[in-house]
């Protein structure tokens, strides 16, 4: 496999998610010529099948759940009816209106070159793109950014292929064709996803069961906020069964089937209309040439801090090699494999993990950034936690909206911050406050001494920071002081 003397292209994208879309935009900012292939829907899993239609069906989820909550604030409102239909139109619309973002139309404007077509890698610097048309084309790239993404996770359990599943991925499609949400779903899963739709659907009037093997929900996170969370999904009628584990489904005559659970080595069985899987993503590294040029190991895209593949003029970015499956550090990776991919012979920059904020669109939302406290004991890291309870915080009181804390991890005696989990209204937004802080190291003191809006949510962060600063009062100075305004009245 000879390099070749002269390439077609600067920079090959294969894949037009998030990563890819930025890898492919950043190249044409900077004059490149770029080449970008995509065998799917343009915007990738977040456009098409994620982040944006399960936002909608949140939506309209909570504004049934704020219709049915409407009397405490005097105004009485009949149980909601739910036009499913309309609710699933409402996610396609959705969708439609962001698709011209991530469209052939607007990147081709931008100054990339978009081939609709499946891409498989020749050789190392070599691409052939079977187009949608029918033709080949065989494009050489100096450098190629695999941005493939990644796929639901789909268990070999007995009996799964008959009962009809969901994932994700296909639940879109399949939803869209009900009258009415399921009558009994089950959701395997308890990260994000799961807990998500388990909620969402149950608040449009299904019977949710959510079954986890783990012990508790969202295991990555701290377990107060996997705690509340269960709370928050119970006071909404799920049924959630932790330490569960499916064993094996059987179908029934009138639709939908039976799943054999386990938990504690007692075998119990949950009906169910609509089966949805929510287990975890996997890479999708298959079907590209990947396996033939060594560039795979254990069904994994083998990279290093900088995004590189063994073939250091192959990188990847996004879901496809983690460690983080969310949409912004997509985009966060983006950077480095197209930098890197162009500049990296003269310079390259080695992938910033250090600060990477996460959500859970629940209800109450869930927003992390840092360490957790686990991950603080198992790295031996001295710490300190502060938490602010957001029912007494003024605007959670008016809005109702008083589920909820502000948690914040520090390091022992100092106001720098570890990390920082928000509960409660909005706090994918109020998180980005201690993104920001850790990322260029303010510390609580900083923040405290921060003018915030009242009344404001945002408030809660200056008030943990108020209860961290009076946890540390120094009382020798403190005493000097009594003593010096006692002099002073004479």
């Amino acid at each position: 496999m000879q390099k070749p003397k002269q390439f077609d292209r600067n920079l090959i994208v294969i894949g037009a998610g998030a990563a890819g879309l930025v890898s492919a935009y950043i190249a044409a900012a900077v004059k490149a010529k770029v080449t970008l292939i995509e065998a799917g829907e343009m915007g990738g899993d977040c456009l098409n099948t994620g982040c944006v239609p399960s936002k909608a069906l949140i939506k309209c989820a909570r504004v049934a759940q704020l219709a049915r909550e409407s009397g405490q604030f005097g105004v009485r409102l009949p149980e909601p009816e739910i036009d499913f239909p309309a609710v699933m139109a409402h996610v396609r619309q959705s969708i439609e209106t962001i698709e011209p973002h991530d469209s052939v139309e607007r990147y081709t404007g931008l100054g990339v070159e978009v081939l609709k077509g499946y891409a498989r890698l020749q050789d190392p610097w070599t691409v052939r793109v079977s187009l949608d048309d029918g033709s080949e084309q065989t494009l050489t790239g100096r450098a190629i950014v695999l941005a493939t993404g990644a796929s639901p996770i789909v268990p070999p359990l007995p009996g799964l292929d008959q009962v009809g599943y969901v994932t994700s991925e296909t639940l879109w499609e399949r939803f869209a064709e009900l009258e009415r949400a399921p009558e009994r779903l089950l959701v395997l899963g308890g990260g994000a996803i799961g807990c998500e739709l388990a909620q969402a659907f149950a608040r449009l009037g299904s019977e949710v069961t959510l079954v986890e093997k783990a012990p508790r929900l969202l295991p990555a996170e701290d377990e107060e906020v996997s705690v509340a969370v269960a709370e928050a999904l119970a006071m909404d009628g799920v049924t959630v069964l932790t330490g569960t584990e499916a064993e094996r489904f059987e179908p029934v005559q009138q639709g939908g089937g039976q799943a054999f659970v386990s938990s504690a080595g007692d075998e119990r069985s949950l009906a169910f209309d609509q089966l949805l899987l929510a287990l975890g993503r996997r890479p999708r590294v298959e079907g590209f040439g990947l396996e033939e040029l060594g560039l795979v190991e254990d069904g994994r895209l083998k990279t290093d801090g900088y995004l590189r593949s063994v073939q250091p003029h192959i990188l990847a970015a996004g879901d496809l090699v983690g460690p983080y499956q969310f949409t912004h550090m997509a985009s966060h990776q983006a950077w480095y494999a197209a930098v890197n991919g162009l500049f990296g012979d003269l310079k390259k920059f080695r992938v910033d993990y250090s600060v990477v904020p996460r959500a859970v669109f629940v209800d109450p939302e869930v927003a992390s950034v840092g360490l957790t406290e686990s991950q603080a004991q198992e790295q031996g890291i001295a710490y300190e936690v502060t938490r602010y309870d957001l029912e007494g915080l003024d605007r959670a009181i008016v809005e109702g909206s008083r589920r909820g804390f502000v948690r914040v991890l520090t390091a022992k005696g100092k106001d720098r911050i570890l990390g920082a989990a928000i509960v409660g209204e909005n706090a994918a937004e109020l998180i980005a406050e201690f993104v920001m802080a850790m990322k260029h190291g303010l510390g609580l003191n900083k923040l405290l001494g921060t003018i915030h809006i009242y009344p404001t949510m945002m408030e809660a962060n200056r008030s943990a920071a108020g209860d961290w600063k009076r946890a540390h009062a120094p009382e020798a100075a403190l005493k000097l002081l009594a003593h010096f305004h006692r002099w002073r009245r004479g």
